[in-house]
């Protein structure tokens, strides 16, 4: 399945993880900084000022830099690591994710419900498709990923709803657009982090 949507020359840029050692395109990696006091920060919108260092968004990849305190390195200092460091991490992913989609649907490009998404897909206006982690399988597999589109389920009921401002919500689609793009690039940031773990 394609990547869809386009993304820019910042997203494109090259850094270097921590743990890895691999270079890639920044869309793809965590960006974090130290704070006055030693105290690492990540830097999930990428504004804090500071010497920023990186590591993939992924969930065992961001666990190993924590046990091998390789934060100290790309800090070029030593550093103190939050207990709650990953957890932080996460709750800023999401939150930028479900920020986005509100903006979305107040923008009138992102619709919820079953037979709503359903229409834009037959319509061929879809272009990104969100379904709830712990929705029903059985209710969620009657819908299909757009044509050279994309498709995320890493967002819980609950967080997908606060979007749409209601308790929860199971499928959502947006349309096309530079907004969808940064849907796009956040959402894959925080399926690296949430998926990885059925895999460890």
């Amino acid at each position: 399945m394609s990547r869809g949507g386009t993304q820019n020359s910042e997203d494109l840029a090259e850094r270097k993880c921590l743990v890895s050692q691999e270079s890639g395109p920044k869309a793809g990696l965590i960006r974090f900084v130290t704070s006055p006091d030693g105290v690492v920060v990540p830097d999930i919108m990428e504004k804090l000022p500071g010497r920023g260092y990186y590591v993939t968004s992924d969930l065992n990849l961001l666990e190993d830099a924590v046990k091998q305190k390789v934060f100290s390195r790309g800090a070029k200092t030593q550093v103190t690591v939050p207990e709650n460091l990953l957890t932080e991490i996460d709750r800023q992913l999401a939150r930028r994710v479900v920020d986005l989609v509100s903006i979305a649907r107040k923008a009138g490009r992102a619709v919820t419900g079953f037979e709503k998404v359903k229409g834009w897909l037959a319509e061929g206006r879809a272009k990104i498709l969100l379904q709830a982690s712990d929705g029903s399988e059985r209710g969620k597999g009657k819908l299909w990923t757009p044509e050279g589109g994309r498709f995320f389920g890493c967002l819980t009921a609950q967080e997908l709803g606060l979007a749409f401002g209601r308790g929860h919500a199971i499928h959502c689609a947006l349309s096309g657009g530079k907004l969808s793009e940064r849907v796009v690039h956040e959402a894959a940031r925080l399926r690296g982090l949430r998926e990885a773990t059925k895999v460890a």
